[in-house]
């Protein structure tokens, strides 16, 4: 699905919720909202001048290090939804970029914020800011859909995570970049849970990505619950390769 409409620096598309990004409720799922968010970015990045194809010309490319979704009132099934994105600058090594998705009746249904780095795709390392110049042409203007960058997610150090399962990881798990799709580990984490808790109405989602994973590797799952929130942590031979965190 290609953006319909540029305003100014903010890129827009109209979205009829479909039945299969629902869950039991009839509820836009977390992760159908990533979904959403990584096809809007790459085409809002792609008109900038520097999305997918130009950063693949110089053998770069971009990955997601962390988001944080907000949930206010999320849209159900059929539902007639505007999903706007805008890219707010570099801090550090992240790039940040806001998604807004409103409803029908024009009010902020989801907001986030997610912060994103270039990687080398041969040697899998993080590509600096400095490196880039002359790539990157970087037109925006500050707008905060959520105002705080995404921030990093770990477990409670005051409590004990239990094993949750593991996944293999497989071929509908696998995006272009050779690694698993970043939604994935959403559907991977609220899988891991108690399914009366994963089909409780979600308030905020963080989600960091620390390693990624590829196929032939089995990603062993953990879960701790603390509060109203759930945290789930995939580990790859005892290294993290995502932490998430669910408030309820």
């Amino acid at each position: 699905m290609k953006p319909v409409c540029r305003e100014s620096y903010k890129f827009r598309q109209d979205i009829s919720i479909p039945c299969y990004q629902i869950d039991g409720a009839a509820l836009l799922r977390p992760a159908a909202f990533m979904d959403l968010a990584q096809e809007i970015a790459y085409w809002a990045a792609r008109e900038l001048g520097f999305g997918y194809d130009t950063l693949h010309i110089h053998h770069t490319a971009w990955v997601l290090s962390r988001m944080h979704i907000h949930f206010e009132n999320s849209p159900k099934w059929l539902d007639e939804v505007s999903l706007y994105t805008w890219h707010k600058g570099a801090s550090g090594l992240f790039y940040l970029r806001d998604f807004e998705l409103l409803g029908a009746d024009g009010h902020p249904a989801v907001t986030a914020t997610s912060s994103w780095v270039v990687i080398d795709e041969q040697t899998r390392r993080f590509v600096r800011p400095e490196d880039l110049q002359g790539l990157l042409t970087l037109d925006y203007e500050v707008a905060n859909a959520i105002a705080e960058p995404a921030p990093k997610i770990v477990l409670p150090k005051d409590g004990t995570p239990e094993a949750a399962g593991e996944h293999a990881v497989a071929y509908s798990d696998v995006d272009i970049i050779g690694h698993t799709n970043n939604a994935r580990y959403v559907v991977w984490a609220m899988d891991a849970l108690p399914p009366e808790e994963a089909a409780r109405p979600v308030k905020d989602l963080y989600i960091n990505f620390n390693k990624e994973t590829t196929p032939g590797e089995t990603v062993q799952l953990f879960r701790l619950r603390q509060d109203n929130a759930w945290y789930v942590e995939g580990r790859v031979d005892g290294k993290s390769c995502f932490v998430l965190k669910l408030d309820y």
